[in-house]
């Protein structure tokens, strides 16, 4: 049974039964990355030399099977941005992945920051909200 024929009891009934099952295969996969988050990795690390960068794979939030790799979120620090404006710091982010965006990444955060604007300000990354494709639809 398909979550678009269930009445509205019943689906908040198994919404936080996936979500539990999707958090559950995150927190099994979060000591080791995928293939697709390490390229993305070490395709950074080439292209940017970054100062700092953080990769999360947030697949399990939408509506995706366990253990997939087609939603992250990047925050990336690089000298490599220094006089850039942010189109052009996502554009050279997106330039280096432009392989992965093309053959299954479906979604990429990016927080592109110069080590000046770090160093005056790090921050943690922020949590995405909520998907809202999939069941919910």
């Amino acid at each position: 049974m398909t979550a678009l024929f269930m009445n509205k009891p019943v689906q908040q009934l198994i919404s936080p039964a996936l979500c539990y099952l999707r958090c559950s295969a995150y927190l099994r996969t979060m000591a080791k990355c995928g293939p697709v988050e390490s390229l993305i990795k070490n395709k950074l690390n080439e292209a940017l030399h970054p100062s700092h960068m953080e990769i999360v794979n947030e697949s399990f939030m939408h509506n995706v099977p366990p253990g997939s790799e087609t939603h992250f979120k990047i925050l990336v620090v690089s000298e490599a941005f220094d006089g850039l404006p942010l189109i052009k710091r996502h554009r050279l982010v997106n330039t280096t992945l432009d392989e992965e965006l093309k053959t299954g990444v479906h979604a990429l955060s990016i927080v592109a920051k110069t080590p000046a604007q770090w160093s005056e300000n790090p921050q943690q990354m922020e949590s995405s909200p909520a998907c809202r494709g999939g069941f919910g639809k």
